[in-house]
């Protein structure tokens, strides 16, 4: 016997599974959306089918950009040093190191970390299309703004191999951001003190 009514059940099973959202946390949502003037529901409705469709990813960075865009805007921005990168793992992360107003580079989103217990390799990882990016402009200095974890430091190390003995220098977020903490989670000014005090590891 259906407690509830299919549509409102349906909902509830959707929105449990978005990450982080539990069974409980699913239910308060759909009861919250229910109790709500149609019109919101509609509004998200909306805004999720048109997701897809609005948006595209940089063929050089691999931010995501609008549908109508060619490149993104960072990339394009003459003012910005596209010898200078920092490499993160997804395109949230540009969006925090931005708030700083501390770096004047460019970036590459590598869609994710290295993370053998997810069956993440790097293969699975826009690496290749950086090394190939390092060639092509000519990068001199790669910031590996990867998270402070397990998987963020496999993949600066497995970059760094990657890079070899190219005459790029390499280095790393320092100071500033504690263990375990997520790029995009992190306050603007522990973000900025991190730049300036990146290590140079080659």
């Amino acid at each position: 016997m259906n407690l509830l009514p299919p549509a409102l059940e349906e909902l509830i099973r959707t929105l449990g599974t978005l990450p982080g959202v539990g069974s409980r946390t699913a239910e308060r949502y759909a009861y919250y959306l229910l109790r709500q003037d149609q019109r919101k529901s509609v509004a998200i409705a909306e805004a999720l089918t048109s997701l897809h469709d609005g948006i595209a990813y940089c063929p050089k960075t691999f931010a995501i950009i609008g549908a109508n865009e060619k490149v993104s805007p960072l990339y394009d921005d003459p003012k910005r040093d596209k010898k200078l990168v920092a490499v993160v793992a997804e395109p949230l992360d540009i969006i925090a190191i931005e708030k700083t107003g501390s770096f004047k580079g460019t970036y590459h989103v590598l869609g994710g970390l290295v993370s053998p217990i997810d069956n993440v390799t790097p293969e699975h990882l826009r690496i290749a299309e950086l090394i190939q990016r390092i060639d092509e402009d000519e990068v001199t200095e790669i910031i590996l703004a990867t998270n402070a974890s397990v998987e963020g430091e496999s993949t600066a190390l497995y970059i760094q191999q990657q890079i070899g003995d190219r005459d790029t220098k390499i280095s790393r977020l320092a100071r500033g951001l504690a263990i375990g903490v997520d790029l995009e989670y992190a306050d603007q000014i522990s973000l900025s003190r991190a730049l300036e005090g990146r290590q140079q590891l080659l």
